[in-house]
């Protein structure tokens, strides 16, 4: 199994940038998409993924042109569960799971405190209430894998100036414990754990040049449950992918 995750940042734009036949040329099996901003009327190239035999699964937030999650998956799912259950995440289509016969994928748009505190308090509480969902439904779902924006750089390795960056939302030590905490709650963080070397990101500032520069944060992540860590075949990083101010990560299972 081939899963991709892709924060596109509007999939209106990215169509416009020669995201299908991009996405024709890694031929993925399970492909989860955060901030889609759009619902499927709004997107008449869904005909050309439908004819790639994708399944298209849709998670739209109810503002529109905000955040949002989807899936599109060949092999088709035996449940999609729409959401966590929590209104205020629910809300801004946060997160979409669909269930195969041996693991379970799903696609999560972690919120981001950049605009302020207000945003930052609302962060800090979906990262708590996460965690609660995450415990109960890798209970339910030991074979599981979490993948998506989740808005935090893990460690100093991960961010391109951790110095300058030390008071910065998505590397604040609060978040970053958070992080420590869900991975030793049950994950592996799939492109880590066979990628130790350094300069590895998945988003980069539009400002600057940052991304020819490679100055970036690697914010984007396939988190997959203990259970499944033989199976792990391959993690990477695809930077030249530029639909987006994110790319794409890809894992490979056995």
């Amino acid at each position: 199994m081939k899963i991709i995750t892709y924060n596109v940042n509007g999939l209106r734009a990215a169509l416009k940038k020669g995201w299908i036949d991009w996405l024709k040329s890694v031929n993925a099996d399970v492909v989860c998409l955060q901030e889609i901003k759009a619902t499927p009327d709004q997107i008449p190239e869904l005909i050309y993924l439908e004819q790639m035999g994708y399944e298209l699964y849709w998670y739209p937030a109810q503002k529109k042109g905000y955040s949002g999650t989807a899936i599109f998956t060949r092999i088709t799912p035996k449940h999609v569960e729409y959401g966590c259950g929590h209104e205020l995440y629910d809300f801004e289509g946060r997160m979409i799971r669909a269930d195969f016969d041996d693991v379970s994928v799903m696609s999560a748009y972690f919120p981001s405190g950049t605009t302020g505190d207000v945003r930052q308090d609302f962060k800090y509480k979906f990262l708590d209430d996460f965690q609660l969902y995450s415990d109960e439904l890798l209970k339910e779902k030991p074979n599981l894998i979490v993948t998506g924006d989740f808005n935090i750089c893990h460690r100093a390795i991960d961010i391109h100036n951790p110095k300058s960056n030390a008071n910065s939302s998505g590397f604040l030590p609060a978040e970053r414990e958070w992080m420590e905490n869900f991975i030793n709650s049950g994950y592996i963080d799939s492109f880590r754990h066979l990628n130790p070397e350094p300069h590895h990101y998945t988003w980069w500032s539009y400002r600057a040049g940052a991304r020819a520069k490679n100055l970036g944060w690697r914010i984007d992540y396939q988190m997959v449950s203990k259970s499944l860590e033989s199976k792990i075949k391959s993690a990477s990083i695809l930077p030249l992918a530029v639909h987006s101010d994110h790319c794409p990560v890809v894992l490979e299972l056995d």
